[in-house]
């Protein structure tokens, strides 16, 4: 199966309750006003957000769309043309290239989006473009989570540097980049714990991993990704700006975008925040993290082949 495909699959209950609805409001020959300003609502209630339904609007506006033909096919290619231009320069797909020298991966994100599951997924990927990988467990408040990660390391056979549980996260972070760049590895993803981005005490310990690394390779870390779950609608807006201001985020993955998770709230984020969009996940197995491709996600989001 190929990308496409799990795409589709993946997005099928989102497209089809996103395109039944848009159905309903393009239901004359032409879209005059009121139609118009139907449809900016409508995209506005998909989480799609207020800056992109607003130009999407003007768009259909300005291309006078022809009622000889078929207007929601119309409307579904502008759609699709307007998601291409403004989500292709987000696309980063060097970031699963193997490395050089040691790039090391602060993996962030509130409490229940699915970090550890990812970072195995993440460290997949790696594994078969040729990457010797390290996963380095930095949530040490959470037995369970540093077990989470064994497995995957397990599972993918991948290294993994851990501590007790309640060890200090940063001490971990620093022995692994240590560790990695005396054994030539290419990527060490560092696992967080959960944070909740209004807790200060918390980031401000998130923040100290960030610095600790930086006393073995000043550049450190090299990624920032922030783990976002789509079932959050306009929530995750609130974490990009909260996390961002603690360590510049590089890269976003969002989560749990199958099912009947509002995938609009990917325009909302690219338009405000222009931030490279990694991967997306799909389910719940090994190979549903998908890289992120601009052209593959509109076809996806809009059932259009």
């Amino acid at each position: 199966m190929g990308i496409f495909d799990k795409f589709k699959i993946g997005f099928k209950k989102t497209a089809s309750t996103f395109a039944s609805g848009l159905k309903d409001i393009i239901v004359k020959k032409e879209i005059d006003d009121k139609t118009l300003d139907q449809i900016e609502e409508y995209l506005i209630k998909s989480d799609v957000g207020i800056m992109a339904a607003s130009e999407i609007k003007k768009i259909i506006a300005e291309e006078k769309v022809d009622p000889k033909k078929d207007i929601m096919n119309e409307v579904n290619i502008i759609l699709k043309n307007y998601i291409i231009a403004l989500m292709k320069p987000l696309q980063n797909e060097v970031f699963f290239n193997k490395k050089d020298k040691l790039n090391a991966v602060l993996i962030s994100g509130v409490n229940g989006v699915g970090k550890t599951t990812t970072i195995g997924k993440i460290g997949k990927i790696l594994k078969s473009n040729g990457s010797k990988v390290m996963f380095s467990a930095c949530d040490t408040f959470r037995a369970a989570a540093i077990e989470q990660l064994e497995d995957w390391a397990k599972k993918i056979d991948v290294k993994i540097t851990k501590s007790a549980q309640g060890a200090d996260p940063a001490s971990v972070a620093y022995k692994s980049i240590e560790e990695a760049l005396k054994n030539n590895f290419n990527h060490v993803l560092i696992d967080t714990a959960g944070r909740l981005q209004n807790k200060k005490n918390l980031m401000e310990e998130y923040k100290k991993i960030a610095y600790v690394t930086k006393k073995i390779d000043s550049d450190a870390p090299h990624d920032v990704i922030l783990i976002l779950d789509a079932t959050s609608g306009q929530n995750v807006i609130n974490q990009v700006e909260e996390f961002n201001k603690i360590i510049p985020v590089t890269g976003l993955i969002m989560t749990k975008l199958d099912g009947t998770a509002k995938g609009g709230i990917l325009l909302a984020l690219a338009k405000k925040y222009k931030l490279p969009i990694i991967a997306l996940g799909l389910g719940e197995k090994e190979d549903d993290l998908q890289i992120f491709n601009a052209e593959k996600f509109a076809e996806a989001f809009i059932q259009i082949n």
